[in-house]
């Protein structure tokens, strides 16, 4: 297979067996549409018809129309002119097909190039470009760049821009007239060519710029580019006027008295403008004024910050200095800082007078008698008015002032009060007076104890009378305290110093036991000194273990001796106290013979065959019966003459009457009393539990005694004789008992006897 191309100005290549199809070039805006550009041929055609059809941009796909294919005889054509800025090439596939629809050959691949014109003017980047430069700037500083851009095929001419200046204008008009700017034709950046370029004088420039393609040769456009001329600190801040006159009030501060101008010719509002000031020290040596710039206007606001004084001085003169906030320029003249001068008039004002120190502090020994001149006080009044003294607050009345010289005196006990002077004018002041009592020796230390006792025959350092001084001033005048004794009587005592405060009084030799008078002086560290003698009453006796003085019996029985006395008493003692508990054992035991009760008789039933009466404690509590004054008066209850016809109707258990009982406070009201006699529990174990199972029975009973107190029981403990006592509670009647062994059994319980024997 071969495709064939043909073209009136384009030859043929042959590779092998398949024609190349070189890409065809389109020159674009072209006025000769259509134009045709290819043709191509199929090898299929000599074996039949061939239908040829074209696809791909420009043809069937977006831009659509700008291609067609002749297909009947191959032609392509370019249907109408070309722009190379929207689309500068295309593929296209060409197709042989049989009229059927066959495709005859492999698609064949169009490459149509559009070639560049120079339809397109340069366009610059910006409207308007703005730079800057710095006044007194040197030729060939660089100030900015412009920049442009052309639509054409950057590859060729059409596109080669070329920059230049076609005029220049200066802001104020005519400031500068020659030629201040150029420009690189190639890169835009503009720089300066001269000197002259003074903020002062001109502002900046307006610059007219134009760009041309073909390397300055083609097409052109105008552009502008305005430059301003930057400010530098070349001029420095200048006092207009450079004196002035001001005013203050004394004793006043002020935010401001006035304010100072200054001219600066440099750029206003920027750093290079702004000016500070300052108050030389020499002229205001208190710092009493002040100076700050006003950021607006930039002048200088002079203030008070010191209260000025009219009597001290009436009028300040103060020198000012200048400059700007950031250093000048190298370029600048070295002039020195400009200078003005401030006169401030000081205004009097009646000022009230004042004491020179507050609090005033008096220091006077505590022996002061009254009336003793203290100081003098002295207040300064600065209109020099003739002052009065008074005192202000003093309740106690401790002090008094001579109202016209300020004298204070001693009245009685001192302390602090307040001073108040007057002027003649009417105004006054006041003062805090502290009078510090300063301490003095008046009292001698005086001695403790007056007496007491050493042991005899032990160390003298160990067993010593331990003494203490005391002394009614403070320091200086008290402690340390010096001691020791008074004549001589170093030759059997001495004293022996402690500390600050105390010493000991020991015996340098073996004394008898008796009593001895020591006379102990004391002094203090007061200046002078005081001292005082005491007497002091000590006892030599013996002492025990513990270092205390024993009686004259306790000394005999301290020998070995008396030991041996102690011992014997103390055996006798033991050896009768153990024979007396023989005989109480032996006594108890033949009464408990005497008191045999047979087993099984009787209501007490036990299985000893003993009188269990004897094995019944007496514990003194005997209940409320009619002979016991111990426990209750029953009279406080019943009325004999009440009682009724029957004393068994009219008694409860406890021999109080029923219809007089009062309730106990200590039990539960309301609650109905336990029937009497109780059944016993039918195997008791322990007379405890029967005890205690009683004890809560009565407990809930308010009507038995003993009233107002606690019930008393006592555990016997264990191995009685005695059988149980549950048979008092018995359930049989009362008939089926008999009560006739109870007149065996004494007086005490004949009462007992006699109740049962009406039954």
């Amino acid at each position: 297979m071969c495709v064939g191309v043909c073209s009136i100005s384009r030859g043929l290549a042959r590779m092998k067996r398949d024609w190349i199809i070189p890409p065809i070039r389109v020159l674009e805006n072209s006025k000769q549409v259509p134009e045709d550009l290819v043709q191509i041929k199929s090898d299929k055609i000599f074996l039949g018809e061939v239908i040829y059809k074209l696809e791909g941009p420009g043809v069937d796909q977006e831009p659509k129309n700008l291609f067609e294919i002749d297909d009947k005889i191959g032609v392509i054509r370019s249907k109408q002119p070309l722009d190379r800025e929207k689309h500068s090439s295309f593929t296209l596939k060409a197709f042989a097909l049989s009229p059927s629809g066959e495709r005859l050959e492999n698609p064949t691949t169009i490459e149509i190039v559009v070639l560049d014109q120079n339809d397109n003017k340069p366009i610059f980047t910006r409207r308007q470009f703005v730079g800057s430069v710095s006044e007194f700037a040197v030729p060939g500083t660089s100030v900015m760049s412009v920049s442009a851009t052309d639509a054409d095929d950057p590859m060729t001419d059409n596109a080669a821009l070329s920059y230049s200046i076609i005029g220049q204008e200066s802001i104020p008009a005519n400031a500068v007239t020659k030629t201040m700017f150029g420009i690189n034709n190639e890169t835009g950046t503009i720089y300066t060519r001269d000197v002259g370029l003074d903020r002062e004088v001109v502002k900046g420039f307006r610059l007219k710029l134009q760009v041309a393609d073909m390397g300055g040769m083609g097409l052109t456009t105008e552009g502008e580019a305005i430059i301003n001329v930057s400010d530098i600190n070349n001029h420095a801040p200048l006092f207009s006027p450079a004196s002035y006159n001001m005013t203050a009030e004394e004793n006043k501060s002020y935010l401001e008295i006035g304010r100072v101008n200054v001219t600066d010719r440099d750029d206003r509002g920027t750093r290079n403008w702004e000016a500070k000031y300052s108050i030389l020290p020499s002229n205001d040596p208190k710092r009493s004024f002040a100076i700050t710039t006003d950021p607006a206007t930039n002048q200088g606001v002079i203030s008070v910050v010191k209260p000025l004084d009219y009597e001290t001085q009436k009028e300040h003169l103060l020198l000012l200095t200048v400059e700007n906030v950031i250093p000048l320029s190298s370029k600048a003249l070295k002039l020195q800082p400009s200078t003005a001068t401030v006169v401030v008039t000081v205004v009097n004002k009646n000022e009230g007078p004042y004491f020179r120190e507050d609090p005033i502090v008096i220091k006077a020994p505590e022996s002061l008698l009254p009336g003793t001149p203290l100081t003098r006080i002295t207040a300064f009044d600065p209109d020099n008015s003739e002052l009065s003294y008074e005192i202000f607050r003093d309740p106690e009345g401790w002090l008094e002032v001579d109202r016209n010289t300020g004298d204070i005196s001693h009245k009685k006990t001192v302390g602090v009060f307040v001073l108040s002077c007057l002027d003649a004018g009417g105004l006054s002041s006041t003062a805090t007076v502290k009078v510090v009592l300063e301490e003095t020796n008046d009292f001698p230390p005086m001695l403790h104890p007056s007496s007491g006792s050493i042991c005899r025959g032990v160390s003298s350092s160990r067993y010593g009378l331990f003494l203490t001084a005391v002394d009614e001033d403070r320091h200086p005048h008290a402690a340390p305290f010096i001691f020791e004794l008074v004549f001589d009587q170093s030759a059997n005592w001495t004293v022996v110093k402690v500390n600050d405060t105390h010493a000991s009084l020991q015996p340098t030799v073996e004394l008898e036991a008796g009593e001895y008078a020591v006379r102990v002086a004391v002094s203090d560290s007061g200046s002078p000194p005081m001292s005082a003698n005491s007497q002091v009453n000590v006892t030599v006796c013996l002492c025990d273990s513990y270092g205390d003085c024993k009686s004259e019996a306790g000394a005999v029985l301290g020998s070995s001796v008396g030991i041996s006395f102690i011992a014997v008493i103390i055996i006798i003692a033991c050896a009768a106290i153990l024979l007396l508990l023989l005989l109480l054992s032996v006594t108890l035991a033949a009464c408990g013979r005497r008191h045999h009760m047979k087993k099984g008789t009787g209501l007490l039933v036990g299985d000893s065959e003993d009188d269990v009466r004897d094995n019944i404690l007496n514990y003194d509590e005997q209940g409320g019966g009619e002979e016991d004054e111990n426990a209750f008066n029953i009279d406080l209850f019943w009325n004999p003459h009440d009682a009724p016809s029957s004393p068994r109707s009219y008694y409860t258990g406890t021999g109080v009457p029923r219809s007089k009982q009062p309730l106990r406070r200590d039990a539960p009201h309301n609650l109905p009393s336990p029937i009497y006699p109780r059944r016993p529990p039918a195997n008791p174990t322990d007379i405890e539990d029967y005890i205690n199972d009683g004890l809560v029975v009565a407990d809930t009973d308010p009507n038995v005694p003993p009233y107002d107190t606690a019930l008393i029981y006592d555990y016997e403990g264990d191995g009685s004789v005695a059988g149980s006592l549950s048979s008092i509670a018995s359930g049989s009647s009362d008939e089926d008992q008999d009560y006739d062994y109870l007149n065996d059994w004494g007086p005490r319980f004949q009462k007992l006897a006699n109740l049962f024997d009406s039954h």
